[in-house]
């Protein structure tokens, strides 16, 4: 008998705790676990890479887009546009928003660098992000299944972003708390949470679209689900900012600069540097179209393979979101939120390495991998996320310097 007690103990102290508690333990262990990661990696750095042999923590977690973030808060955004070597507009920091990088600038400053400020708001956002996420899927999934999604997102493939000098954890925390504001129907917060977000990194005209998705979804269901009039102004109110702030950034960056085309011509910059194509503007989802003939020639397996795989994929993410039943239980808002963010990606981004990274916002899909019962998969979803883990901060820390090594 005192063996049973004893190990019903821990579980017994465990249902206990409340759920932030549960949280901030799950939340920390993981990132022992991608420290761990991270100093393995160091120790394994070669000097090829681009931190050089033994680079320590804080050399980590400024590296790669966090030294953009840096310049923004101690330079600000250039009024002329640098240019590349064949003539067209250079890399600058244009391509990222002020929200972090200042908020970084403001904490750091009491804590000695820039640095230790954009780590120490990523990792209390990234918890934060947890416990607004285990919010939104525990009323569609469970209790369980919810906690399980938690450790999930805290020990994904990407969850070094909780740890770098990255815009993605705010992102994420302000974005779980707009769509938690959206199951509730409290209107109000998200006048201040979609400026937030807008101006944290680029993704809010997604969040437009998913208003759109969301007020059409909701109006179908009238007869079902009653549509008062004070939501559909709300909707249509907030939909509009969602769309002016999207917008916005073009309009500031093109007055600062006298350049119209000058956010544009900015994001361009890194599709150039991987096609070696110094010509032609932006076009709507001609980004994936010519990722897909570039890699897959790279790669020796043709144009019209990389086509065929592109139409593949897209039809598969639609039926995942569509017909997957652990997917369909996560709630109306978690799937259109997913089906408008990856939308958004398709019309505007041209996908390489830091694609795994700009997946992160439909983290609220891990919900669906979480749900099975059995713990033999659970496990095995964590081991394999783990894995992956391991796998990214090798290559985008430890080794990172080819092409196919950006985080």
């Amino acid at each position: 008998m005192t063996t049973g007690v004893s190990a019903s103990a821990p579980v017994r102290v465990w249902s206990r705790l409340p759920v932030a508690a549960r949280i901030a333990l799950v939340y920390v262990a993981a990132r022992l676990v991608t420290t761990g990661f991270f100093l393995a990696a160091a120790a394994l750095s070669t000097p090829a890479s681009r931190y050089g042999v033994s680079p320590s923590l804080a050399d980590l977690s400024i590296g790669w887009d966090a030294q953009w973030y840096w310049l923004v808060a101690v330079s600000g955004y250039p009024t002329e546009l640098p240019l590349a070597a064949g003539g067209h507009i250079a890399e600058n920091a244009w391509a990222f928003m002020p929200l972090y990088s200042w908020l970084s600038g403001a904490v750091g400053a009491l804590m000695g660098s820039w640095g230790a400020g954009a780590v120490t708001i990523s990792l209390l956002s990234g918890y934060g992000a947890c416990v607004v996420l285990h919010a939104l899927l525990r009323e569609r999934i469970g209790a369980s299944a919810a906690m399980w999604a938690v450790v999930l997102f805290a020990c994904g493939p990407l969850a070094a972003l909780f740890q770098v000098g990255y815009a993605e954890s705010l992102f994420l925390l302000l974005l779980f708390l707009a769509l938690r504001c959206v199951q509730l129907r409290r209107w109000g917060w998200l006048y201040a949470l979609v400026p937030a977000m807008g101006f944290t990194r680029p993704g809010i005209l997604a969040f437009a679209l998913f208003l759109g998705l969301y007020g059409i979804h909701r109006f179908l269901r009238r007869r079902r689900e009653p549509l008062p009039s004070r939501e559909v102004v709300h909707l249509v109110a907030l939909g509009a900012l969602a769309t002016i702030v999207g917008f916005s950034w073009q309009v500031i960056a093109a007055a600062v600069t006298g350049d119209p085309g000058a956010y544009l011509a900015t994001e361009l910059a890194w599709r150039r540097n991987w096609t070696g194509n110094s010509e032609g503007g932006f076009l709507p989802g001609d980004g994936w179209v010519q990722a897909a003939g570039f890699w897959f020639t790279q790669w020796g397996l043709g144009v019209w393979a990389g086509y065929a795989f592109l139409v593949v994929l897209i039809v598969g993410t639609a039926c995942v979101l569509l017909f997957v039943p652990q997917v369909k239980k996560l709630g109306v808002e978690v799937r259109l939120w997913s089906a408008s963010y990856l939308i958004y990606l398709l019309l505007v981004f041209f996908p390489q390495s830091s694609v795994f990274r700009l997946l992160v916002p439909v983290s609220p899909l891990w919900g669906a991998l979480a749900l099975p019962r059995s713990r033999a998969w659970r496990i095995g979803i964590l081991a394999l996320s783990l894995l992956g883990q391991w796998w990214w901060i090798y290559n985008m820390y430890g080794l990172g310097n080819a092409y196919w090594q950006i985080p």
